[in-house]
């Protein structure tokens, strides 16, 4: 009974809010790119990954990489997600924006020399987080406050089966911990107002698998699978009015849904000249329902506010991405990408937690020898999401607009 209460607090405000930050970037709350590479290439970066970052990406590849010893990638990206505005259709004085959020995230990749026919890979990296703020007005009402930390350890092995056919498989640990501010409102007419306060964190397992096959010298078909991650937290629930009435003080649990990615990639090299096109399915449709509990009942007052079921029925969603890498010389590369990003929020269901809608992206970037064993990359990208004019049943008559992110990388490799 205690671990579904809270499982409704963070679900509501966290899987549907996760990342109207995330999600001005990525589809929901995912952020496909995780290194200088995948960030210059708009998230085309799985047929033709070739450095210590197919550890993540694309770790069938790391049978096909030219590395003689070990290879090791540190990355750190800059996150600048804008303000979301909306405009009520009827009443002016619901008009408002959320706040602009900033980020700094690391990452970090290792792949092996050749030990016969196997490579091990690892990836440090920060697939799910970020945060959205509506501190005032009507959004607040919905996530005043909302702060999700994903980091990914996910240790994998590669097998060269033939020589031009290569699997992959690892294990996927994430740690992961959010903070939710939400206010509720006033309490069936009586002259006190409520909100909600959650912290809870959680380590949860899954896995990832990928097959790389090169069907001629220059060319490459990949096939990757990240698994469905149930992110089970577990943490403290306060719940305060105004006046103090009615404090509630409670432990909980939540699962939010981290879900599962099929991409399918292929690449071919026409001299200088590498092409990748990568069409990924991110399996939304797991998240049907929120439904939190807490381990000491709420009461009539707050279950309408913070415990009715809230129901999500989000959709898959497809994002096609298309990268090209140009070799100037042997110490410089260009790099170039565009992709389009579908939004999983059916417009019955969008609120103020996730204003998402689909998305343009355009990328580039270069990398450069620093010297035989070391260089350095980087990566700028921007994400433009469309404007969404929802009418439903969730309190929204209005449009949402201005909802872009900016993206810079820069990573460092070495060779040893």
């Amino acid at each position: 009974m205690g671990e579904r209460r809270m499982k409704k607090t963070i679900s509501i405000v966290a899987l549907t809010s996760i990342l109207a930050a995330g999600t001005a970037y990525g589809s929901g709350y995912r952020i496909p790119e995780q290194s200088a590479d995948s960030t210059a290439k708009a998230g085309a970066n799985v047929a033709s990954a070739l450095g210590a970052d197919a550890s993540y990406f694309n770790p069938a590849n790391m049978s096909f990489m030219a590395n003689d010893g070990w290879v090791v990638e540190g990355d750190l990206s800059y996150i600048h997600l804008t303000e979301i505005e909306y405009e009520d259709n009827n009443v002016a004085f619901l008009n408002h924006e959320s706040k602009d959020e900033n980020f700094l995230v690391p990452t970090a990749f290792m792949v092996s020399p050749d030990y016969n026919g196997f490579h091990v890979g690892l990836s440090v990296t920060a697939p799910y987080g970020l945060a959205k703020r509506w501190p005032d007005g009507y959004g607040a009402f919905f996530s005043e406050k909302f702060e999700l930390k994903v980091i990914e350890f996910n240790p994998t092995v590669s097998y060269k089966i033939h020589n031009n056919i290569s699997f992959a498989a690892g294990a996927r640990v994430l740690y992961s911990s959010a903070t939710v501010m939400r206010k509720g409102g006033s309490l069936l007419g009586l002259p006190a107002d409520a909100s909600l306060y959650v912290d809870g964190d959680t380590i949860d397992y899954g896995w990832n698998a990928a097959l790389a096959v090169k069907p001629t010298e220059e060319s490459n078909i990949s096939l990757t699978y990240r698994s469905h991650v149930d992110l089970d937290f577990e943490g403290d629930v306060r719940i305060d009015t105004v006046p103090s009435s009615f404090p509630i003080a409670t432990d909980g649990d939540v699962t939010v849904p981290a879900p599962a990615v099929l991409a399918l990639s292929g690449s071919y090299d026409f001299d200088k000249l590498t092409v990748e096109l990568t069409i990924d399915r991110t399996f939304w449709s797991e998240y049907e329902e929120l439904d939190f509990e807490y381990d000491v009942p709420v009461g009539p007052l707050f279950t309408p506010l913070f415990d009715a079921p809230v129901t999500k029925d989000w959709d898959d969603t497809n994002a096609y991405r298309l990268s090209m890498e140009y070799r100037l010389n042997s110490d410089v590369t260009l790099m170039g990408g565009l992709a389009y990003d579908e939004n999983p929020v059916p417009d019955k269901y969008l609120s103020f937690e996730l204003p998402d809608s689909d998305a343009w992206i355009i990328s580039a970037g270069a990398r450069f020898a620093v010297s035989e064993k070391s260089e350095i990359a980087f990566g700028v990208l921007y994400d433009y999401k469309e404007s969404r004019d929802v009418v439903n049943a969730k309190g929204i008559n209005g449009e949402f607009t201005n909802a872009s992110a900016y993206f810079a990388s820069l990573g460092y490799t070495y060779r040893f």
